[in-house]
């Protein structure tokens, strides 16, 4: 089996704001993140996003804005030599009892049911509390960074192992520990 990655997209991948980012323009990129995910698929590992978009069913965003949002994002990571195999997205309200939305497995699931993951054998990189019970729920193996939400997140959960200070942090790690640094 291809190893795998799957990552949270607001917090891992760019910049979170506490207002959504609502815009190409509001999408900056976690240093070191583009080329991360570059490292990745040049070893060969391929990278999936999970992430919640509730600000489009809160009007903060439309689904218009939250492609150009995604297409400025590949067109990053493309132009560092990265792929992202799929974006799986939940447009649910928060409120609407979805099984996609994080900390539900759902997204994590569909990914494994429709690229046939192991998600045993995967990581799921995130920045929250819910990221980490989602990949817990899906049977991946979670990885918390420090960007985004992760100080926080690591202050609620203070035995949470493991933690690396940001996506290319543990890339750095998981490249060297499976001998394609």
């Amino acid at each position: 089996m291809t190893p795998f990655v799957i990552l949270d997209r607001d917090g891992v991948i760019n910049e979170d704001s506490p207002d959504y980012i609502k815009s190409p323009e509001e999408w900056i990129p976690v240093d070191g993140s583009v080329e991360a995910i570059a490292a990745l698929t040049r070893a060969g590992i391929a990278v999936y996003v999970a992430t919640n978009q509730a600000g489009v069913p809160r009007g903060k965003l439309t689904l218009t804005s939250l492609t150009s949002i995604h297409q400025k994002m590949l067109g990053r990571i493309t132009a560092a030599g990265g792929e992202i195999k799929e974006i799986a997205c939940c447009l649910h309200h928060p409120d609407d009892g979805c099984e996609c939305r994080k900390p539900k497995p759902g997204m994590l699931l569909g990914l494994a049911q429709r690229h046939e993951l192991d998600l045993s054998q995967g990581y799921f990189v995130g920045d929250s509390t819910k990221d980490l019970e989602a990949a817990t729920a899906a049977g991946c193996t979670g990885i918390l960074v420090l960007t985004g939400n992760g100080q926080a997140t690591l202050r609620e959960n203070s035995a949470y192992h493991p933690v690396f200070s940001d996506l290319a942090a543990f890339v750095q790690y998981l490249l060297k520990r499976l001998g394609r640094d």
